[in-house]
């Protein structure tokens, strides 16, 4: 069974547009995880502007399943990671003022600076994801920096299946077949969403792991917390 992965940064959002604790990000995650997720996701950015680098740390005790930490590299992000040894970092080269993820790594181009940062997480029992476009260099390109994983960038995906296109799956096929022939272990995120996910688990070999926050809140806001996550695992069963 693919892991569900509840990416919590909206809650986040929500909170820090009121001021306040309410919602309150820790027991979000605690509720998340004792309704079946597998896993909790945070994105903290620079600006702390939805997840904050405290909120990072206030959640270390309580995540008893994988606590994955997605984020672009910078220093103080670095710092963040090896001060609080999540399960999983996700390397994510988001600009600081990109409203969300929009670009998978250029793992030939930055293949020096990748290779430096995932030797410091492994030897740290960090398990490592590169956030990644289904483009097979680039695929190749993961395996030669050292990394564990491969996150797919799966908006385009999303996007083509919403206009009924199923055949723009052929990319992220292709790459994970490739992916899993170096070895490498597939994760998957972005815009997925209870009416896509699915079909991409079910097309996608020894697919691993799905991150999903925006589309499972905001699902959650007609259909409840509890009743979505259910809804999700059913579906990556």
């Amino acid at each position: 069974m693919t892991k569900l992965s509840v990416n919590i940064n909206k809650i986040a959002t929500l909170r820090n547009s009121r001021g306040g604790n309410v919602p309150n990000v820790v027991e979000f995650a605690k509720d998340v995880q004792r309704f079946g997720a597998q896993g909790v996701t945070i994105h903290p950015r620079p600006d702390e502007r939805h997840i904050r680098y405290q909120d990072a740390r206030d959640l270390k005790p309580v995540v008893y399943t994988e606590y994955n930490m997605e984020g672009n590299p910078v220093e103080s992000f670095l710092k963040l990671v090896l001060e609080v040894k999540p399960t999983q970092v996700t390397l994510v080269p988001d600009a600081e003022d990109a409203i969300t993820s929009n670009a998978g790594w250029d793992t030939i181009k930055h293949k020096g600076f990748l290779v430096e940062v995932i030797k410091e997480f492994q030897q740290n029992g960090i398990r490592t994801s590169i956030f990644v476009d289904p483009v097979l260099k680039q695929i190749e390109g993961a395996k030669a920096t050292g990394t564990d994983r491969i996150e797919l960038y799966t908006e385009a995906f999303a996007h083509q299946y919403s206009l009924g296109n199923k055949k723009a799956i052929k990319p992220y096929l292709e790459s994970a077949e490739l992916a899993n022939s170096l070895g490498l272990g597939v994760n998957a995120g972005h815009d997925l969403s209870l009416e896509n996910i699915k079909f991409f688990k079910d097309t996608i070999p020894s697919l691993l792991e799905v991150s999903i926050g925006h589309a499972l809140i905001a699902e959650s806001l007609y259909l409840g917390v509890e009743n979505v996550i259910q809804m999700y695992l059913h579906r990556l069963k």
